[in-house]
């Protein structure tokens, strides 16, 4: 085939997904561009809104939070609140904070020390003390948010991290940690000594935190650059393997750790707590020439991770490649390589691309993350989903964040649920109305189960619409009681399940 016809190709097929992806968005525009809340006729049964919208929350050189080292707590915590308030404003429902950005803890870890990114001193505790990821649970939590736990797997430290402390832990695994050239240091993946502290990390924080989801990132082994091109020096590692009888190349051997280390994280994050979603952020490409006109980083020869393999295997709750391309970048179109990531979506896991939410910082940017939104909605099979790098762009740009609440995300949207994680939907609540001179109040009592998050419907002369409250709540008020013909409540769980809806007549029907 000659380079034109393949180009042909290319641009035939580019045209079809982004043909598809109106003709579905054009077919449930009511559904994500209803005018303030998805509104219904009363003979259609009312429906909420299923869609993942997160935003990464980078600790690692003060990137989001907190903005400078040796804030006093009170200006910390502030900062948290601001971003959850404009995350919600924004009608987003997650968040996914970096809590360990190198081998350190934005937590009180008995593992690791305190992050140097938060005092500016590696093992120093803020004054007075509290534990930073128990507060933002606690405010994600009571703004009905989800908050995702990121961490690094294997950066040791960063070169932006400040001096290499007496507490950091390269100077307690001097064997299996490396200097890289650009003076990053880096754990060796393939050492037992390495990979049990690392799910110790994880598991400790699974165990003592109400997370919502465990993250973790690309960084398994160094992109090539950080060490000037040069192998990971783990030579002396490899070679007393093959003298004890190993008989993988060092690729194989090293992809092999990786992957053993992607399904002891799966596997002991739900022996502890299986409601808690494990999230994988890999780059966005898996090989070139996968689909056939991808160009681009091989992160299997080159980072060593079978992303697609994890993927194959349902090692994963949900899956979000970082596909920061644009939708006419044909060497790495978004559109292309997402339709791609969900053919290889065989256990029907949660598909939701990280996508680079910075171009907003323009109007042509702007246009290509609403774009990015709406053919992601048409590509997504099991369910829809997306997450924003990083928190800046919505924080930072009232612009974007206004366009998001009055255009695609203008109205609420539940996290979509995982029936692979449980399949029992909770009890419905205990419902009341009572009315107060021209007020309407419903009240509810929930089931033994914590409800995470309630839908309160309603239906009026313009038809039926929904409000999301978070789980805290036990009442919801409408101040136009003659306006209010019908009131349903369902209660969801920590997976996303909904119960039964309890429908109340009121007076006026």
């Amino acid at each position: 085939m000659n380079i034109s016809t393949r180009s042909a190709l290319i641009d035939h097929r580019f045209l079809l997904v982004i043909i598809v992806a109106l003709v579905i968005t054009l077919a449930n525009y009511d559904k994500w561009f209803g005018p303030t809340a998805p509104v219904y006729s009363k003979s259609v049964s009312p429906t909420v809104v299923e869609e993942f919208r997160a935003a990464w929350i980078a600790s690692v050189a003060n990137i989001n939070w907190p903005s400078e080292m040796g804030l006093s707590v009170d200006e910390q915590q502030q900062q948290a609140i601001n971003l959850l308030d404009m995350i919600s404003a924004a009608n987003m429902n997650a968040v996914i904070l970096q809590i360990r950005p190198q081998a350190d803890a934005l937590y009180d870890s008995p593992y690791e020390p305190w992050s140097y990114y938060l005092t500016g001193t590696q093992g120093i505790p803020p004054e007075p003390f509290y534990d930073p990821l128990a507060f933002w649970v606690e405010q994600a939590h009571l703004r009905g948010l989800e908050l995702h736990a990121w961490i690094n797997p294997y950066r040791a430290h960063h070169m932006d991290g400040g001096p290499v402390s007496e507490h950091s832990i390269v100077q307690r695994m001097t064997e299996n940690i490396y200097r890289l050239k650009n003076d990053m240091y880096w754990m060796d993946p393939t050492q037992a000594e390495v990979v049990a502290h690392s799910l110790n990390v994880i598991k400790d924080i699974v165990s003592r935190y109400d997370i919502d989801g465990l993250h973790y990132d690309d960084y398994f082994y160094p992109y090539p650059s950080y060490n000037d091109g040069e192998d990971f020096p783990d030579h002396e590692n490899y070679q007393r393997y093959v003298n004890e009888g190993g008989e993988l190349s060092k690729a194989d051997w090293r992809r092999a750790a990786v992957d053993d280390f992607v399904q002891q994280i799966y596997v002991s994050v739900k022996a502890i707590k299986p409601h808690v979603k494990v999230g994988i952020s890999p780059f966005g490409i898996w090989r070139p020439n996968y689909p056939e006109s991808i160009r681009g980083f091989d992160q299997y020869e080159q980072l060593y991770a079978d992303a697609k393999l994890w993927l194959n295997e349902g090692w994963l709750d949900y899956y979000t490649p970082q596909l920061y391309w644009n939708i006419s970048k044909i060497p790495q179109s978004f559109p292309i390589l997402l339709a791609w990531w969900e053919s290889q979506n065989t256990q029907q896991r949660h598909l939701w691309p990280g996508m680079s939410s910075n171009k907003a910082a323009t109007q042509a940017g702007q246009t290509e993350v609403i774009n990015q939104i709406m053919v992601s909605r048409a590509i997504q099979k099991t369910s829809s989903g997306h997450v924003f790098w990083n928190v800046k762009t919505v924080a930072d740009n009232p612009d974007f964040a206004s366009l998001l609440a009055n255009n695609v995300y203008n109205n609420q949207a539940l996290v979509p649920a995982s029936p692979w994680l449980d399949n029992e939907p909770p009890d419905p609540p205990t419902v009341s109305l009572t009315k107060s001179n021209n007020a309407l109040t419903i009240t509810w009592q929930g089931a033994d189960e914590a409800a995470f998050r309630w839908v309160i419907y309603s239906y009026t002369a313009s038809g039926w619409r929904y409000d999301i409250v978070p789980g805290h709540i036990d009442n919801y008020r409408f101040d136009d009681a003659k306006a209010i013909k019908q009131v349903a409540v369902i209660a969801v769980d920590r997976t996303g399940l909904q119960s039964a809806r309890i429908n109340l007549l009121t007076e006026h029907e």
